[in-house]
C-alpha cells in the first residue's frame, strides 16, 4: 500500500484487508513493528508489537501533526 505519510523509518499506511464498519485508522510498518491507530475521538494506538512506550507516544504525535492529511487521502 502507498504511504500516506512518513515519520523517520516508519511508514503509515491504510490497509486494503481493513474492514470498512472499522472507525477511521491508519497502520504503521517500521523496522522495529507494526502498529495501527485510531484517529477518534482522539489519536490512540488500537494495536502494536515491537514498538516500545516512548516510540509509540511519538508516533501518537506524528498522526495528530498529520491527522488531516490522513483523512484527506
Amino acid at each position: 500500500m502507498p504511504a500516506v505519510f512518513r515519520w523517520k523509518n516508519v511508514r503509515f499506511f491504510f490497509s486494503s484487508e481493513d474492514s470498512p464498519r472499522e472507525p477511521l485508522h491508519v497502520h504503521a510498518e517500521g523496522p522495529e513493528g507494526e502498529a495501527k491507530f485510531w484517529l477518534f475521538p482522539e489519536v490512540r494506538v488500537a494495536a502494536s508489537v515491537g514498538f516500545d512506550r516512548r516510540t509509540l507516544a511519538e508516533m501518537v504525535a506524528a498522526v495528530e501533526q498529520h491527522r488531516d492529511d490522513i483523512e484527506r487521502a
